[in-house]
């Protein structure tokens, strides 16, 4: 408790009870203004907000009284909606909540959920992230066979997809917004309608004013890891990816990177990236895995 110096009290306020003396003190003594920033929780891919009790339980846990939404829009097999339609509808969501937050809000971005994310910050001028943690999240895009893969599309495998996902109809699906087939790049440039966009990759009008909103944001926490399953490949959740021979490259040297296409060097030369590798978490797991919490995100939360 930090209090102001005062006078010495008189001699009628030495006689008074100690009760009144602490009521006097405590009505003297500035009280530090406290409390933690909102945190909006975007799910992911067939999810709803019922994945992430767990979660909630730890922040409540380590950061009490925090105000926390975990967005409830496009649950389940909605999901699978367009991504710009989601970010449309996430961005009337979570408005309200940023413009109540006069100190700012951390965004807690699950897999695809991130990619959303990313569609919020650099589309939203006024948005006031300070924390945006992408959690297991596709970031550079998705090529790999995966049950997700065989549930949607049982008649593709990765090395087929493109001919459905670079189509008008494969882009009325989320998971084709993000398809990066690293042996048919032409193609994800001249056909994805949200990724490619995003990533400056592609031509874009919006470019310069997307990379200034997204720069608004303090830091920028990704998270990931080599057992995740289904993120493919899994270093996309840290902005690498394949090279056409399915060589992974690291954030460092891909091209969106070298030329800065949205604001990702400028926010690593300011030191705001910090990157958490994870063995042994499958993608189900992250966000209620407790050694996740407390070692990648909890410190951020503040």
């Amino acid at each position: 408790m930090a209090c102001r110096v005062f006078p010495l009290p008189s001699r009628s306020a030495i006689s008074m009870t100690p009760l009144v003396l602490l009521l006097l003190l405590s009505a003297l003594c500035e009280q530090p203004v406290s409390g933690y920033k909102p945190i909006i929780i975007v799910h992911g891919l067939f999810d709803s907000p019922a994945e992430f009790k767990m979660l909630l339980h730890f922040i409540n846990q380590t950061h009490p009284g925090t105000n926390v939404t975990v967005v409830d829009l496009f649950d389940r097999s909605e999901s699978l909606q367009p991504l710009w339609k989601q970010v449309q509808g996430f961005s009337e969501a979570v408005y309200p909540i940023m413009q109540n937050a006069a100190n700012g809000v951390h965004l807690l971005c699950y897999s695809q959920g991130g990619l959303i994310c990313r569609g919020l910050l650099e589309t939203m001028p006024d948005h006031n992230v300070d924390t945006f943690i992408s959690l297991s999240s596709p970031q550079m895009g998705q090529y790999g066979d995966t049950d997700y893969l065989s549930r949607l599309f049982p008649q593709y495998v990765k090395s087929n997809l493109y001919r459905f996902c670079y189509k008008h109809m494969g882009q009325t699906f989320s998971i084709c917004n993000y398809w990066n087939d690293p042996h048919h790049h032409d193609l994800y440039l001249n056909r994805s309608e949200y990724l490619a966009l995003l990533n400056s990759e592609s031509n874009c009008p919006n470019a310069t004013n997307w990379k200034k909103n997204f720069l608004r944001i303090r830091r920028m926490v990704l998270i990931g890891g080599p057992d995740d399953g289904v993120i493919t490949p899994w270093q996309s959740s840290q902005f690498g990816f394949y090279n056409q021979n399915e060589t992974v490259m690291d954030m460092h040297e891909q091209e969106v990177y070298l030329q800065d296409a949205f604001g990702l060097k400028t926010l690593d030369s300011r030191r705001a990236i910090t990157r958490y590798t994870v063995p042994g978490v499958p993608h189900t797991n992250w966000h209620s895995n407790q050694t996740v919490y407390e070692t990648c995100i909890e410190k951020w939360l503040t």
